[in-house]
C-alpha cells in the first residue's frame, strides 16, 4: 500500500512439545537459519534468534502484511518437517501448541536483541517457566496457568 509506513518489533517465543530438551547445539544453527528464511520470505526482518534445548526466541521487524498466527503456524509446520527430514532427532519432533508474541519499542530493541542472543547465559540463572510467566505478568496478560505451556 503506498504511503504506509510502520516500525513494529515483535519477540516470539515457543517451546518444544512437552518441553523436551531435544534442540541440540550441533544442529541449532541450521534450525535457526531455516526459520530465518521463513521469516524473511514472509517479508519480515529477522533481528535475533536463539534459544535453549526446549524453546526458542526470535525478534523480528514485523511486516504488516503478515498475520502473526499465520507466520508462527508456518514456522512450526515447516521446521517440524525440516527437523524430521534432516533426522536431527530420533523421536517424532513437535512444537507445543501456542506461543508468546510481545511488542517492543525501538528504544528497547537493543536490550531485547541482547537478551535473545544471551539465552544460554540467561537460563543458567532462570528457568523458562519463570521467564515466560514474568513476561506475561509484565505485559499484564491475563492467563490461566493450566493453559500456559505444559511445564513439567
Amino acid at each position: 500500500m503506498p504511503n504506509t509506513y510502520s516500525q513494529i518489533y515483535i519477540q516470539i517465543i515457543f517451546a518444544v512439545k512437552y518441553r523436551d530438551a531435544v534442540i541440540h547445539e550441533s544442529w541449532e544453527d541450521k534450525l535457526y537459519k531455516y526459520i530465518t528464511g521463513i521469516v524473511q520470505n514472509k517479508g519480515n526482518k529477522m533481528l535475533a534468534i536463539n534459544g535453549m534445548p526446549d524453546h526458542i526466541h526470535f525478534v523480528i521487524g514485523y511486516n504488516l502484511n503478515t498475520k502473526i498466527p499465520d507466520l508462527v503456524r508456518e514456522i512450526k509446520k515447516a521446521s517440524n518437517k525440516f527437523i524430521r527430514e534432516q533426522q536431527f532427532v530420533r523421536s517424532n519432533f513437535q512444537w507445543q501448541e501456542g506461543y508468546g508474541a510481545f511488542s517492543y519499542s525501538k528504544s528497547h530493541l537493543d536490550a531485547v536483541i541482547k537478551y535473545v542472543q544471551n539465552q544460554k547465559k540467561h537460563h543458567a540463572k532462570r528457568t523458562f517457566r519463570d521467564e515466560y510467566l514474568d513476561l506475561l505478568n509484565k505485559y499484564e496478560i491475563d492467563y490461566s496457568e493450566e493453559y500456559v505451556f505444559d511445564f513439567i
